[in-house]
């Protein structure tokens, strides 16, 4: 039987590209648990643009 591990928040903001050209972020949480988002490559860059336009500088 597989040993049953706490999933947790913790680590870093991740993302990587999957051989079948999609864009998965993995995003920490707090309280636990991690957000998964699995993106194409327009959605990527539509997201990238959104976030530009809060950013502060």
């Amino acid at each position: 039987m597989a040993a049953m591990k706490p999933r947790t928040g913790d680590g870093p903001m991740e993302a990587e590209r999957e051989p079948r050209g999609l864009i998965v972020l993995r995003v920490p949480l707090e309280g636990g648990g991690r957000l998964v988002v699995s993106v194409n490559e327009s959605e990527a860059k539509a997201l990238h643009e959104v976030l530009e336009g809060v950013i502060k500088k």
